[in-house]
């Protein structure tokens, strides 16, 4: 891994540079001595609370008007919680559960509604493999978290019912600034990032973001290390036109097992041995996953006038993954009947599964955006075209392997480290276009949301000689209402497609796409007429979401004997609050009620099932304050907490008759920094009372434990 080693040596170099460019800014602060510093007042997140609906509405619609609900978490939040990936950034963001899987150190496992997300970067769908819907790209690299929940197909295409998340990565600017920043914590943790933008002469701007970490988690003998790189550069071409180059560069490797699979007994359920303690590694520290991905992309802002302009955004990315060694304890128990056996429920099968997978994406999302006005109603016209083309090629290797002494593992050479691939997963091509169209009518304190799209799909599978050719149109019809104290009602209808591939086990008809639909009821308030210094974003809503056309396995495992007959049904509940005072006292918090259950499936059992790792209720509160004048100017302390009721780990079946539920848990999250002008010294918690919980159970010998107690400090220096 030389290309490691140039890559770190890289970093550091940029680091460096970070340090020496800061003391341009700080000559700036003059003869201010210390003490008039403190007596300034600090203003530590002064974008705390989220206002753009780019996201729900590619164009600059702010979410008060936007007929459906949108979670946004801003840089501010995430520096202030210290989160470290997507599935913590959802940590208090209602409707979204994230960490099922414990700390996975690869990919951002994440549910919205009872359903997974699909992830985009910059609006435009990631590379993602055939079995993982996130390429885990670091947060660091971004500057918002954005969750649009429901169906979000009548402006982005093929996605799940649940909704999409998209992440916008950090941008030039024309003013200096930056930050170096070094991190250490428990389980290792070692981390130094650092990000600098500012202008190059008149008609240029950059942004360089760099980061590189080694960790531990709280599982015995799990590591990894990732290197980030992400600059961007704007080039102001004319007053009207503007050109971002974008680009990201991830390296990732991580030894031993992260994923935990223990047995249920021991775990959920007693074991005449005892419990199997969450430190547990049941793999093999010798197992190995490397992950290189890319992309290089352009956004060019062109306006004719200031009613019309043109947006077009494009990007090529690479992935790739490689697991040459995957032991893990997938076996389940070898002895069950005869206690008089050592081996009586603590020796475990374990297998060695090798996977790999190589993405190759290109796509492109070209728009107009017109403003006009006819008589007394104002529009918010958007019209585009987006092409995806993704080649994707995956293969497998899998041998049973040895056993391991869930009580006493102990981790000797084996036969064969690495059964290579030689078995082909996935060889396929796709090419997904679309055509869509958007008005946002303004009448009064009125806004109606009309959404419309055409969407063309197809896909040949290399390996079968099965293509797939499928057409689909879905809508999003909204309004909502301002009142002028700021509150706002709203209602919307929208709707969702998925391809499937395969054919009925009985007809041998191809499948329909997956459809969804979705009807949302809400409020939302922005604090308009409140004090100056309250940023407040609320919102509430009420919504029912089916999907149809579910494809389920008859009798076999196979993708070959299927049936489309499923039909799910999830209603629910949510509220969610952002909220900024006097740049003081900030708070997050959030209640959902999930409901779930499938209507209609070919496997009988699953009827009237829940949806796995969907829990029924979820509630959180995270409350900080900071002292901004006085002595103690600067010192801020916070604390939250997060509750989250049991879930299922799977549905009902003719493999697996037997469906376990994950546990509810009450986690405990605090923080104490203190900031200067320049600085910030902080220590986060998260899961500071060390709760041991199983996350989930999807199946006899694949449980997980939740993410345990991690503290980590942070140093960061301002410029």
């Amino acid at each position: 891994m030389g290309h490691r080693k140039y890559f770190r040596a890289t970093l550091l170099g940029a680091a460096a540079g970070l340090v020496m460019l800061a003391p341009s800014a700080i000559a700036q602060e003059g003869g201010e001595d210390a003490a008039s510093v403190q007596e300034t007042i600090i203003v530590i997140a002064p974008e705390y609370v989220p206002q753009d609906g780019a996201t729900a509405n590619k164009s600059n619609i702010p979410l008060i008007q936007t007929p459906q609900s949108v979670s946004i978490v801003t840089r501010d939040q995430i520096d202030l919680l210290n989160f470290i990936d997507a599935q913590q950034a959802v940590r208090y963001t209602a409707g979204a559960f994230g960490e099922n899987y414990g700390p996975d150190l690869r990919f951002d496992f994440i549910s919205a509604r009872g359903f997974r997300p699909r992830e985009y970067i910059d609006g435009l769908a990631v590379p993602a493999t055939t079995t993982i819907s996130s390429v885990g790209l670091d947060l660091y690299a971004f500057q918002t978290f954005s969750l649009l929940k429901g169906p979000a197909s009548a402006l982005y295409g093929n996605s799940p019912p649940g909704g999409l998340y998209n992440l916008s990565l950090r941008r030039p600017s024309e003013e200096f600034g930056g930050e170096l920043a070094i991190k250490y914590g428990t389980q290792d943790y070692k981390q130094v990032a650092g990000t600098v933008a500012g202008p190059l002469g008149e008609s240029f701007s950059y942004s360089l973001t760099g980061l590189y970490r080694d960790r531990e988690t709280f599982r015995d003998l799990v590591s990894s290390d990732r290197s980030l790189i992400s600059p961007a550069l704007t080039w102001n071409i004319t007053p009207s036109t503007d050109l971002t180059l974008l680009g990201y560069f991830q390296s990732d490797a991580v030894n031993g097992d992260t994923n935990g699979y223990l047995p249920v007994a021991g775990t959920l359920e007693p074991n005449p041995n005892g419990k199997i303690g969450p430190k547990t590694n049941l793999g093999n520290p010798n197992n190995r996953y490397d992950r290189d991905q890319w992309g290089i992309g352009y956004e060019l802002v062109h306006a004719f006038n200031e009613n019309v302009k043109f947006v077009s955004n494009t990007r090529v990315s690479r992935y790739a993954e490689r697991s040459s060694t995957l032991f893990y304890g997938g076996g389940g128990f070898i002895n069950t009947t005869n206690p008089s056996d050592p081996s009586y429920y603590r020796t475990i099968q374990q297998y060695n599964y090798a996977y790999k997978e190589d993405v190759d994406g290109f796509t492109t999302d070209n728009r107009l955006d017109i403003d006009f006005t006819t008589g007394a109603l104002t529009h918010d016209l958007i019209a585009g075209y987006d092409y995806r083309k993704a080649e994707n090629e995956a293969g497998f290797g899998f041998v049973f392997a040895g056993t391991i002494d869930a009580f006493n593992p102990t981790y000797p050479p084996q036969a064969s480290y690495k059964p290579g691939y030689p078995t082909p997963y996935n060889d396929q091509t796709l090419k997904h276009s679309g055509l869509y169209v958007q008005d946002h009518i303004g009448y009064g304190n009125l806004y109606v949301t009309l959404s419309g799209r055409y969407d063309d799909v197809k896909v040949k599978n290399h390996l079968t000689g099965f293509d797939l050719s499928e057409d689909a149109f879905t809508y999003r019809v909204g309004a909502n209402y301002i009142f002028d104290s700021g509150l706002a009602p709203y209602v919307s209808y929208a709707t969702s497609f998925e391809p499937v591939l395969g054919s009925d086990v009985d007809t041998g008809e191809t499948f329909k796409p997956s459809e969804g639909e979705q009807v949302e009821a809400g409020i939302k308030y922005d604090a308009r007429g409140l004090p100056d210094g309250v940023d407040l974003l609320l919102t509430a809503a009420v919504y029912q979401i089916n999907q149809n056309n579910i494809v389920s396995a008859v009798g076999s495992p196979t993708p070959i004997a299927s049936k489309q007959t499923g039909e799910v049904e999830v209603n629910g509940f949510e509220v969610e609050l952002v909220s900024r005072i006097n740049d003081q006292l900030s708070i997050n918090a959030s209640y959902s009620r999930t409901d779930s259950e499938v209507l209609a499936s070919s496997t009988p059992q699953e009827v009237g099932a829940e949806l796995p790792v969907t829990p029924k209720d979820k509630a959180s509160l995270f409350v900080d304050w900071t002292f901004v004048q006085g002595p103690m100017a600067g010192l801020g302390i916070g604390g939250g907490v997060r509750y989250t009721s049991e879930s299922q780990g799977g549905l009902p079946g003719p493999f697996a008759p037997i469906v376990y539920t994950g546990e509810a848990s009450t986690l405990f999250d605090a923080v104490i920094r203190y900031d200067t002008q320049n600085w910030r010294f902080a220590i986060n918690g998260s899961n500071i009372f060390d709760e041991d919980y199983v996350a989930r159970c999807a199946g006899v010998a694949n449980c997980t434990y939740g993410a345990g107690r991690q503290v980590i400090a942070t140093v960061t220096r301002k410029f």
